[in-house]
Formats: C-alpha cells, sequence, structure tokens
C-alpha cells in the first residue's frame, strides 16, 4: 500500500512508520517539526527511521497540513491507499495557553486532509481522536456508545470536531472513516511534555516532580507497541456504509477506543518510575489543574471484536523499557 502518515515525526508517527516499512508498504511522512517541544527530538526519530532497512520506500516532506495550497498538490501528485492523520496540535494544558495553534492545525488542517481524500478517493483514512472528548464522564470504562459532547478542554473540543468532521465528509462523499481514541500513550521516543517522560528527567536529575490530586488520579496507560499493532490491524479493515442508530444518516464511519483497558493511579506510575531509576521521587503535592479529569478507562470490545485487539504490556514492563531508552539510547534526554 502507498501510505500517507501526518504527524510523522512525531511520536506515534514515528513508530508507526517503522512499523509500516516493515510490512513492505510504501510511506509518505509529512511533519511540520514545530517547536511544541525540542525539535532534536523529531530529527533523532526521523534518522532512526533513516537506518530502516526499508527507508527507500519513504519520503519525509516538511510541510504544515494547514497549508491548503500544500495538501491539495500533495494528493495531487500522489495516490495514496491510507491516510493516516496523526498531525495535531497536541496537550490539554497548552490549549488553554495557545487556543489558535488548536484550530489552525486541528481544525484546519483536519478538513484539507478530509479535503484531499475526497477528491482522491482515498480507500480508507485513520485520524487520531483522543480520551480526552469524554470529560468527566462519570460511567466507567469509556464507552463509544456514551454521550461525548461536553469537552472540558479546547483540545478536546478539537478532537470531538474532528469526529463530527469525518462523518459528514463520510456520509456525503461516501469516504470511509476511523477515528481512534488514544489513551495516554507512552514509550520510547516520546514527548517530552507527558509525564512519564518530565518525571524521569526530574527524579533521575534529583528534582522535585509536581503530583497533582495527591496522586490518586488514573489513567489508561497504553505502551507504544501495543497502539501501533492496533492501528496497523485496523488500516485494512476498511469501515462499509451503516446507518447510525439515532438517525437516518449513512456513512462508512466508525470511531473506536484504543487503549489499555486497565487505568492505573498516579501513584503506582510513579512507583515504576521509581523502581526502574532506583532512586525516589521528590514530590511537591498540588490541586487537580483545569482541564485535567479523574480518570480515563478505555472499553476496548469494539476494536478487539474488529480486529483481535488485546495489549499485553503492564505499565511496569512499558515504564522500565523507556527509562532504558532514556539512560541508554537518547540524545535528546540528557
Amino acid at each position: 500500500m502507498k501510505v500517507l502518515v501526518t504527524g510523522a515525526a512525531g511520536f506515534i508517527g514515528f513508530h508507526l512508520t517503522l512499523a509500516l516499512l516493515d510490512r513492505d508498504d510504501e510511506v509518505v511522512g509529512v511533519d511540520n517539526l514545530n517547536d511544541y517541544y525540542d525539535p532534536a527530538l523529531k530529527h533523532l526519530r526521523l534518522d532512526e527511521i533513516a537506518n530502516h532497512s526499508k527507508v527507500s520506500n519513504f519520503e519525509f516532506i516538511k510541510a504544515d497540513i494547514s497549508d491548503r495550497s500544500f495538501v491539495e498538490k500533495l494528493f495531487v501528485d500522489n495516490q495514496f491507499d491510507a491516510v493516516i492523520n496523526l498531525a495535531a496540535q497536541a496537550g490539554v494544558r497548552y490549549s488553554i495557553e495557545n487556543p489558535h495553534a488548536y484550530v489552525d492545525s486541528n481544525l484546519v488542517g483536519f478538513v484539507n486532509v478530509l479535503e484531499g481524500c475526497r477528491h482522491s478517493k482515498v480507500k480508507h483514512l485513520i485520524y487520531a481522536s483522543s480520551s480526552s472528548v469524554y470529560g468527566m464522564n462519570a460511567k466507567q470504562p469509556f464507552s463509544t456508545g456514551d454521550r461525548a459532547d461536553y469537552p472540558i478542554s479546547l483540545y478536546a473540543a478539537t478532537k470531538k470536531a474532528n469526529e463530527l468532521m469525518a462523518h459528514t465528509y463520510s456520509h456525503l462523499y461516501n469516504i470511509p472513516t476511523t477515528g481512534l481514541r488514544f489513551f495516554t500513550v507512552y514509550g520510547p521516543y516520546g514527548r517530552p511534555d507527558m509525564a512519564y517522560y518530565s518525571f524521569t528527567k526530574a527524579i533521575s536529575e534529583g528534582r522535585p516532580i509536581d503530583v497533582f490530586n495527591s496522586g490518586i488520579m488514573k489513567r489508561d496507560f497504553t505502551y507504544i507497541d501495543d497502539i501501533v499493532e492496533g492501528i496497523v490491524r485496523v488500516i485494512d479493515l476498511v469501515p462499509k456504509s451503516q446507518a447510525n442508530k439515532n438517525t437516518n444518516a449513512k456513512a462508512p464511519f466508525r470511531v473506536l477506543n484504543i487503549g489499555n483497558n486497565n487505568p492505573v493511579t498516579l501513584r503506582r506510575f510513579i512507583g515504576a518510575i521509581e523502581n526502574s531509576l532506583g532512586k525516589k521521587a521528590i514530590e511537591n503535592l498540588l490541586p487537580m489543574q483545569a482541564g485535567d479529569v479523574p480518570i480515563t478507562y478505555a472499553d476496548i470490545g469494539p476494536l478487539s471484536e474488529l480486529c483481535g485487539f488485546h495489549p499485553s504490556t503492564t505499565i511496569e514492563a512499558g515504564i522500565e523499557k523507556f527509562v532504558d531508552w532514556y539512560i541508554v539510547g537518547s540524545e535528546v534526554a540528557n
């Protein structure tokens, strides 16, 4: 297959690109290499892709999907079998400080991708949504059948908007789309703004870490290898047009949770880092932050039924792999 991966120098995009090359796909990767976090890490990921034995099947383009003329030309110049849209301005807390970045990338950029898929008859569009769309839903675990109409951050609102936009294009233009609601992805080459990375760096350097809500929050931490396996399985399972049970609208559209289905407390998460580093954390206890939620917990039944997805990496095993990479393999982390 010929696959477009947007956000290819990002955390998930990098690991996914390697997996696609492993299965002999031809990959075009797009990323704007912005400075939301240190671009050196993005270049490190691209260097790793360059070392892949099938790198001749990979083309990288530095560009922004919010650039309409670029995206139009990209789809004219290529006939993609599948598009995996992972490019987005990430971060719940940053969306409070810089809302316009989320509008440009997550909304304008996504409609550009949708238009490209529409005009080039892409066989399957897969795009990143987020567990944050569930907001402060009380029912656990979070199910895609639950209402997700009350986001508590602009980031979450843009991800919910992506799902609505995708449904519209699926209905109007018969574009098969699959939205994946990611649940706290972690692992080697991960994002420095995520807690597991910043905690590891601070603890290893003997600096205090900010622990919100006394560490009793729970997250459905999902190891990157499990996430990538789920994405790759979904690519070839193109949704067929079906009626929404609540409306008469028909569309080849679906939204799925992709998580570990096993939330752990922030306290256990910190303990896993301490054990892997062999060093205790100095904690600065703080109240819950605006935009944060007390728990994320994925109902992955529909995804498991669709493709046999069964994540197997425990938080202790996954954190140990991350810490090993951080200590030995990261030129940026230290």
